[in-house]
């Protein structure tokens, strides 16, 4: 099977965010329903809206990213001391979202954002600090005309989870479209998910109801159960191959 493009897993990986964090409603009316996203990263932060209409298979919407908008200012982690400035570089991208969802649908948008590397080593060596950036999070999303559902700090499994889901996501393995047009359940395997970072790699993978361990996430998605794991594997990252590979030129 072939490599999935760098950029659409970036891409796909906040749809998993929106498909597992944010519950699609029911649309009746066939116009199209939005959800944002705020993908709170190490650099930035990153606004995306997302929209469905009535499509939807088991109590899960089958959406797609739309638009986004990327923050001006850092990474939410360096505004550990002075959160009351944290709020001011969310509003360009919240009063641009005002913009692009029609005013009528405000109040039916959910928000949730999402933090995550840089976020958690702050929660480890000063947890007074981010849980007064989450704070101040918070009450920015309250102010704002959508509908709050959450300003959390992604755990490591649930981050890696996220990417299992987008993957799968993009490559039609929980659903697809029968003859008539329909969605039906695939009967595909699911792939598993090799992510390499900084300082460690981990994978990803489905496993049985029976093997899967008590660090593992569970998930319902498309009326399908999906018991997922992720080994890490320490110092096995991209600094240590950068290191290894000037290690032998140099020698």
């Amino acid at each position: 099977r072939e490599l999935l493009p760098p950029w659409l897993v970036i891409v796909a990986g906040l749809t998993g965010i929106m498909l597992l964090c944010i519950s699609t409603k029911d649309n009746v009316s066939g116009v199209f329903q939005y959800g944002i996203v705020l993908d709170a990263g190490p650099s930035r932060t990153v606004l995306f809206i997302y929209q469905w209409t009535t499509t939807n298979t088991s109590k899960t919407g089958v959406i797609r990213e739309c638009r986004s908008c990327p923050e001006q200012g850092l990474g939410v982690s360096n505004y550990a001391y002075s959160p009351q400035k944290v709020g001011k570089s969310l509003e360009p991208c919240l009063n641009w979202a005002q913009k692009e969802i029609p005013a009528e649908q405000h109040g039916q948008t959910p928000i949730y954002l999402g933090a995550t590397a840089s976020m958690r080593q702050l929660n480890l060596t000063h947890p007074t600090l981010s849980d007064g950036l989450l704070a101040a999070l918070t009450v920015v999303l309250k102010s704002s005309p959508f509908d709050f559902q959450g300003a959390q700090i992604l755990s490591s499994p649930d981050e890696e989870a996220f990417n299992w889901v987008a993957v799968n996501y993009v490559l039609e393995n929980f659903f697809k479209y029968n003859w008539r047009g329909q969605l039906v359940p695939c009967r595909k395997g699911m792939a598993g998910v090799l992510s390499v970072r900084g300082t460690s790699t981990q994978l990803t993978s489905k496993v049985e109801e029976t093997q899967a361990p008590r660090e593992g996430v569970r998930l319902q998605l498309y009326g399908q159960t999906h018991n997922v794991y992720t080994q890490r594997c320490p110092c096995h990252g991209t600094a240590q191959l950068r290191s290894r590979l000037l290690a032998r030129l140099i020698r």
